[in-house]
């Protein structure tokens, strides 16, 4: 009986041997899936790593050519609105040369008393005149207009050129971290 006893506890401790080899052997095999898993993934992390420095060097560079763009942009809008001021400025000198023209029509009328086959000719220059600044009177409005237009868009451009800046002003920052 106690051999049947011993040979039971052999049994059950073989039994028991058996069953935790099996069970390390099963966690060992998890244990290199799991750590090869982690090490793909690792790989994948480190890829896409790489790949976001490199959009964040691409959009730093094509940001810091916006702000250049628009910079460029603010200054030749700048010239535009002058030379805009300028043409305004021309425009009513001859609006008021065209005033003149005026005195030259009763002159003309006072030549048609005289002439009698001239003054059909003056009257009808008389007409095409103050048309004439009737034309002129609009186009100095308008180029006063297209003066103001000109710069509501210098005042808008300078906006745009300071927002983009302070929106490249974070890429800036990672500027000295890229490669």
């Amino acid at each position: 009986m106690i051999d049947d006893q011993n040979r039971a506890f052999i049994g059950m401790v073989g039994r028991l041997g058996r069953e935790t080899q099996l069970h390390l052997d099963e966690r060992h095999h998890h244990f290199r899936i799991t750590n090869l898993v982690l090490g793909v993934t690792s790989g994948l992390l480190m890829i896409l790593a790489i790949f976001n420095v490199y959009y964040v060097t691409i959009l730093y560079t094509d940001m810091t050519g916006i702000v250049t763009n628009m910079e460029s942009m603010h200054t030749q809008l700048k010239s535009v609105n002058g030379n805009m001021s300028s043409i305004t400025t021309k425009v009513g000198l001859i609006d008021k040369h065209m005033e003149s023209m005026d005195r030259i029509t009763e002159h003309t009328k006072q030549l048609a008393n005289i002439m009698p086959r001239v003054r059909e000719s003056m009257d009808n220059m008389r007409v095409g005149m103050q048309n004439i600044q009737q034309d002129m009177q609009e186009m100095s409005t308008g180029m006063n207009n297209v003066d103001q237009r000109f710069s509501e868009m210098t005042g808008g451009v300078g906006v745009m050129r300071e927002n983009v800046r302070q929106i490249s002003r974070p890429m800036g920052l990672l500027n000295p971290m890229l490669p």
